[in-house]
């Protein structure tokens, strides 16, 4: 499947012009689509030296696209035709009741949502996060009655 990607505010938060912090579990998840078969390409509002930061990030954090604003490598975009790209998926933040997460995504993508590698990390990674603190802290007091 050919999957576009949005990059801010999707695979890291908004800051445009500059690079936001990475969203929770993005560059796991890109990986793990690539590592199954998907071609992914970035699709973005960013061009020019914002376009090369996004880019070059990503491939810093170890994953490249099959394309960059184009349906396929080498596509030249000029004024005769639409800028859209032609995909299967459109990942986005924007998408009608907001971004889901990639946990979420990865699960729809698959069908998959237990049981292999890409799980094993995510669940670890979010338990070890501010939220599943939270949610640890709350098992606890559920499991001992309080006396007072």
């Amino acid at each position: 499947m050919t999957i576009a990607i949005d990059f801010d505010g999707t695979i890291v938060e908004h800051r445009y012009p500059a690079i936001g912090k990475e969203m929770f579990f993005a560059f796991d998840t890109l990986k793990a689509l690539k590592k199954d078969g998907h071609k992914l390409i970035l699709w973005t509002y960013r061009h020019g030296n914002c376009l090369k930061q996004a880019i070059d990030y990503c491939e810093s954090k170890g994953v490249e696209f099959y394309a960059v604003n184009a349906s396929y490598p080498g596509e030249e975009n000029d004024d005769t035709h639409s800028r859209k790209i032609i995909a299967d998926m459109y990942i986005d933040d924007r998408n009608f009741g907001g971004f889901p997460g990639w946990g979420y995504i990865y699960q729809k993508i698959t069908g998959i949502n237990e049981g292999n590698e890409y799980w094993e990390k995510y669940n670890k990674r979010k338990n070890r996060s501010f939220k599943g603190f939270f949610k640890k802290i709350g098992s606890l007091f559920s499991q001992h009655e309080i006396n007072v």
